[in-house]
């Protein structure tokens, strides 16, 4: 019965000139997402995907594709009507008829003004003629099921269920970015964040080849996986930090290494987000959940990168961090156990209130270490992802 899906945005539609421009892009990743498997066409106000004999199996993984895609608000699946008042009744019938319900309201939009009949009158005439024919009631507060009606100048568009999306901006609408992954449950719902303003993510993950690599290395794989879903392609960094550690040990005390492990961990990022050309390094930092997370451990942390860092999570509760990974299902990846870099540097008494200098001072022990940094990165492993594959 139904003939394709229609497409909603909300924030793409305030873009005034630019409008367009996010229009095409989210056309793009929606046909990048589907495989080009049906036509998807650009109208003014919606994106509709079109598709003729489809299969339940068929709907079901379109829905499950479409609700990843940022930058839509809603979809729903529609039946079509031509603008005549007497098939859009019938049409009415037909997708309220296939489902179980005893009260009805309906809904209609009418973007093209043209159209003989406005949206109070619509609604009238539908109703009465559903409750003439289906024998239903209307329930105008607490219906069991709307019918919403959109009319547009070329077509009528009739469904019953809005699924919401994702929200936000299309991916590649925005700068790119990269992303500190540690492995843990933040860091995953940072990088989703920025690819709802359209931001694509190129994630590093540093790690100590010591320690049971082929673990961390398919956790992390299998993270940035997940999160492909959202933003179509994905590349991840593997990046070796024994020799750093190494020298990190050797030359600095116990209670300041987490800090200058940190630090090193935004220099290695910031030569990465060179080579890909992102503009920005985004964290799941949150303020006070561990001792490198004070106000002033993040200060001195970041002072190591020339680039802007960002940390969307910075003041949430941790509960509302975990909500948001279950929701886009890297919740139960996360929580698998693994050693990292951080347990060996963590001291019983760490500092939790340093400042620029001292740390700056502290550094100094360490020498130059551009060649190690150079060699961690030309040792590095890249894993490319995408959704559709």
């Amino acid at each position: 019965m139904y003939e394709g899906i229609i497409i909603h945005y909300n924030e793409i539609a305030i873009k005034g000139q630019n409008r367009i421009f996010f229009e095409n892009k989210l056309v793009e990743n929606v046909r990048f997402a589907i495989k080009n498997k049906y036509k998807v066409s650009r109208e003014y106000g919606y994106i509709f995907i079109y598709f003729t004999e489809i299969n339940i199996t068929e709907v079901n993984e379109l829905i499950s594709i479409i609700e990843c895609v940022p930058g839509i608000s809603s979809f729903s699946l529609v039946k079509t009507s031509k603008l005549d008042i007497d098939e859009i009744k019938k049409n009415a019938a037909l997708v309220l008829n296939k489902n179980t319900f005893n009260t009805f309201k309906v809904a209609s939009k009418r973007s093209y003004k043209q159209f003989e009949y406005k949206s109070p009158e619509i609604n009238a005439q539908v109703g009465a003629y559903i409750i003439d024919n289906l024998k239903k009631q209307v329930d105008v507060k607490n219906p069991d099921v709307i019918l919403y009606i959109e009319i547009n100048k070329k077509n009528v568009f009739l469904f019953i269920n809005k699924i919401k999306g994702v929200g936000g901006l299309p991916v590649g609408a925005g700068t790119k970015v990269v992303c500190s992954m540690s492995g843990g449950i933040d860091s995953p719902v940072s990088a989703y964040m920025f690819m709802k303003r359209g931001c694509p993510v190129t994630f590093v993950h540093i790690y100590n080849n010591t320690l049971v690599k082929n673990q961390i290395k398919d956790k992390l794989k299998k993270l940035v996986k997940i999160l492909s879903k959202f933003q179509l392609k994905s590349k991840l960094y593997m990046v070796p930090f024994s020799e750093i550690q190494s020298q990190i040990i050797a030359n600095i005390r116990s209670d300041y290494r987490m800090i200058i492990y940190r630090r090193y961990m935004f220099k290695i990022i910031t030569k990465i987000a060179e080579i890909e050309h992102a503009k920005a390094i985004i964290t799941g930092d949150n303020i006070g959940q561990v001792a490198s997370q004070t106000l002033e451990n993040i200060t001195s942390i970041y002072e190591a990168t020339s680039l802007p860092i960002f940390s969307p999570l910075i003041a949430f509760d941790k509960n509302e961090i975990i909500i948001i990974a279950k929701k886009i299902g890297t919740f139960e990846t996360s929580i698998i156990p693994y050693p990292d870099c951080c347990s060996y540097m963590i001291s019983k008494h760490p500092k939790t209130k340093t400042n620029i200098q001292e740390i700056l001072d502290i550094e100094k022990e360490m020498g130059s270490v551009d060649n190690l940094i150079s060699n961690a990165i030309n040792k590095s492993e890249i894993f490319n992802f995408q959704s559709n594959k």
